[in-house]
């Protein structure tokens, strides 16, 4: 009788192993695979206007390109985006106030137009007033809003070109 007793604890642990390997098969097909590198995500993509946190192994590269390898890697990280133009790599470092994201090419601002009612020969606008993101410089010219000189340019996805640097 021990015999069949020590049969039936083999089988039942041996049916426990079979459960735990399956087990283990199914998290490891759940894991999510390896980030791809910025390189093969923007080949694979091609272009795409998502902005992305800028991976750890961009960081040199983005102090490189924007000048602020002195800066803590961190802070870099968390100042830099990515994103894919064309299957390439495009990074933009926020720096002083600049913005990232699509720029606005509009010339009606009702922002813009309160303040130069209320400051109406102001020589500039200030951007907490027009945004960050504008393309104009602005001042008001008898109390309206206009802008001053030429737009900074914008590529074919609506970004300001000069903010955006290619990485790879």
């Amino acid at each position: 009788m021990a015999a069949w007793r020590r049969a039936g604890v083999a089988m039942r642990l041996n049916g426990i192993g079979i459960v735990l390997i399956v087990f283990a098969g199914l998290v490891a097909a759940a894991a999510p695979a390896p980030a791809a590198s910025p390189g093969a995500l923007c080949r694979r993509v091609g272009t795409s206007d998502r902005l992305r946190p800028l991976p750890p192994s961009l960081t040199g590269r983005a102090g490189e390109l924007f000048g602020i390898e002195a800066m803590p890697a961190a802070q870099i990280r968390r100042s830099t985006f990515l994103r894919c133009m064309e299957g390439h790599v495009l990074l933009c470092n926020t720096g002083a106030n600049l913005p990232c994201g699509k720029a606005n090419t509009g010339r009606d601002l009702p922002a813009a137009e309160q303040w130069c009612a209320s400051h109406p020969d102001s020589e500039f606008i200030p951007m907490y007033v027009t945004g960050h993101d504008t393309v104009y410089r602005w001042r008001c010219s008898g109390g309206k809003a206009a802008t001053v000189g030429p737009p900074w340019p914008v590529d074919q996805r609506g970004f300001i070109t000069r903010f955006w640097k290619r990485a790879d």
